[in-house]
């Protein structure tokens, strides 16, 4: 696979809605994840471990986070003077709102998709945490033929993601035959990640087509309605991969993190995945300060105990305060005394002395951003 036959397409707001807590104030893409990550990280890291050095980012709103995080895309090697990473904001028309769907921001960007000299793209959202070797399902797709090959997990339906679900059902031969959409099943099933891979001449067909007939979603409208006239081949992926599409799976990704085994899988060292760096001081531990099985980011100042919790950088958790089982973002003060179990607390909050706040593993508490409690 040569680097220029293939460009990337990451939609970065396309399931703001299943995690409306994290994305009141951001993208779904720029929702930190891992102590020092964000989401988009992941597919980002993916195109480029891949070859793909021609990547466009598809926004909607909120996303001045995002772009901050970005930059110029110097962490990735996308700084380039010929490709690198662009940032695609909603392009609408006078009496036309904000994209709907897929289909429509992929309408917006249509002059940018053929102004490309790709041959290939790949398309894909940020609700994926994975380090997939795309090389393997874009060769795939080469060799075979297919019109567009999906990338899917074999995995089972999580109750509280439903309404974010489609599967697809799969023969022998590894062709898709069926594609249904928030399915009611308890079985193991073929998940889609929302990664597809499509020639750009199929692609500008898809998005004329669509258009002309007033049609926005990417799953009913194409993919459900195209399963029996296009080849639709799958590609499964047996790399670890974690769909974040509510708030119990995004708190379940976070405390899996603890695991070494999943982290080995996710930040191979030849495989590694980038983000944003900042120059931080190492943590500092006070004397009273106790930390077991946790991920502790840097610039933090930790006096009090820690335990099974995410915190990331520039957290200050006061004298005598517990914290466990919890994820604490960026910038957020814990007081002293202070008790927290089972609580996701969003970016520069201020939790006062001597406040409890317990949770449970299946439903976390959750403080938004900037809030004092």
């Amino acid at each position: 696979m040569r680097e220029n036959k293939v460009h990337g397409i990451i939609f970065s707001n396309m399931h703001d809605h299943a995690l409306s807590e994290l994305t009141e104030k951001r993208t779904m893409g720029s929702i930190p994840i891992g102590g020092r990550y964000r989401l988009i990280d992941f597919i980002l890291s993916n195109m480029v471990n891949s070859g793909i050095s021609d990547i466009g980012v598809v926004t909607k709103s909120n996303y001045q986070s995002l772009m901050d995080h970005l930059g110029s895309g110097r962490e990735w090697d996308l700084a380039r003077k010929k490709g690198g990473i662009s940032i695609l904001p909603p392009f609408g028309h006078a009496g036309s709102g904000i994209y709907r769907g897929k289909l429509e921001a992929l309408h917006g960007i249509l002059g940018y998709i053929r102004h490309s000299q790709a041959q290939y793209f790949v398309l894909a959202d940020c609700d994926v945490i994975a380090n997939i070797n795309l090389k393997k399902a874009i060769d795939q797709h080469m060799e075979t033929g297919a019109d567009v090959t999906i990338l899917y997990k074999k995995d089972y339906v999580v109750p509280d993601a439903v309404q974010e679900c489609t599967v697809f059902e799969i023969d022998d031969t590894g062709r898709v035959t069926d594609v249904l959409i928030n399915p009611q099943t308890s079985g193991e099933c073929n998940i889609n990640l929302n990664m597809y891979i499509i020639s750009k001449d199929l692609l500008e067909r898809i998005i004329t087509d669509t258009s002309s007939r007033n049609l926005y979603s990417f799953r009913k409208d194409f993919l459900q309605a195209s399963a029996g006239k296009l080849w639709f081949q799958g590609f499964e992926v047996t790399e670890e991969a974690r769909k974040i599409n509510c708030m119990k799976s995004f708190y379940e990704a976070n405390m899996d993190m603890l695991n070494e085994d999943l982290r080995d899988s996710l930040f191979p060292k030849d495989r590694p995945i980038y983000t944003k760096v900042r120059d931080e001081v190492p943590t500092m531990y006070g004397l009273g300060a106790r930390v077991s099985n946790s991920l502790v980011a840097d610039g933090c100042v930790i006096e009090g105990e820690v335990e099974n919790s995410i915190i990331f950088r520039g957290v200050t958790i006061g004298k005598e305060a517990k914290v466990k089982n919890s994820i604490v973002m960026q910038g957020t003060t814990v007081g002293e005394k202070a008790n927290l179990d089972y609580v996701i607390i969003d970016k520069d909050v201020t939790v006062s002395d001597n406040r409890m706040l317990m949770g449970f593993s299946t439903y976390p508490i959750f403080i938004s951003k900037g809030s004092i409690v």
